[in-house]
């Protein structure tokens, strides 16, 4: 099993947009009761204050409550009456922003993973809601603290690891605001969803 350091709140940037480029690298476990599944963040977008296609735009509802907790909480809802989506609320408490992580590069759990999804290892979590199924996450993990001890969290990449190179790109599936670059991702990790034309745009560094 990986040894990973639980991220602390106070590394969160206090901001949606420097969330969502931050947390590309980290890495997200789930201690499922079938054992625990890892892997890196490799793609994010970021939904700030005030975005028209945010979920948080028109205020608290009972089913955005968790976008509004202090950053570092998981915001869990269901879409298209097939998926569920992961995203971290990224904000103070009180504001509505939240991350959509989009990808990850599976690490720890990948058996456990195929249970649920028959895909390559880099398509196992490639996109918001293959992510979720993959990894089990669905509502009973909605508000979920991910900087405190519980199954679900938010770790520190492996001491050594060099610090990924970033790109930045519009948001994918949205028509509000659709022209905001506030999507980030891994250069060059085959695990990224999205069209490729979208993974040559902004290169930025990490």
């Amino acid at each position: 099993m990986h040894r990973h350091r639980r991220l602390r709140r106070q590394e969160l940037p206090v901001d949606t947009a420097e969330l969502a480029r931050y947390l590309i690298g980290k890495v997200l476990v789930h201690d499922s009761p079938r054992g625990r599944m890892s892997g890196r963040i490799v793609e994010t977008e970021a939904y700030v204050v005030g975005d028209a296609a945010a979920h948080s735009f028109r205020g608290v509802t009972p089913r955005n409550r968790s976008l509004f907790l202090e950053r570092g909480h998981a915001y869990v809802y269901f879409i298209y009456g097939t998926w569920f989506c992961f995203n971290v609320s990224a904000e103070r408490e009180g504001l509505g922003g939240g991350v959509r992580v989009r990808s990850l590069e599976p690490s720890e759990g990948i058996a456990l993973m195929r249970r649920r999804r028959k895909a390559p290892a880099c398509r196992l979590a490639s996109g918001p809601g293959c992510l979720a199924a993959a990894f089990d996450i669905d509502r009973r993990l909605d508000g979920t603290d991910l900087c405190a001890p519980g199954p679900l969290w938010l770790g520190a990449p492996a001491k050594g690891r060099a610090r990924p190179s970033i790109g930045e790109s519009v948001r994918i599936g949205i028509t509000k605001e659709a022209h905001r670059v506030l999507r980030f991702y891994e250069r060059g990790n085959p695990c990224v969803s999205g069209p490729k034309r979208l993974q040559r745009e902004r290169p930025t560094t990490g």
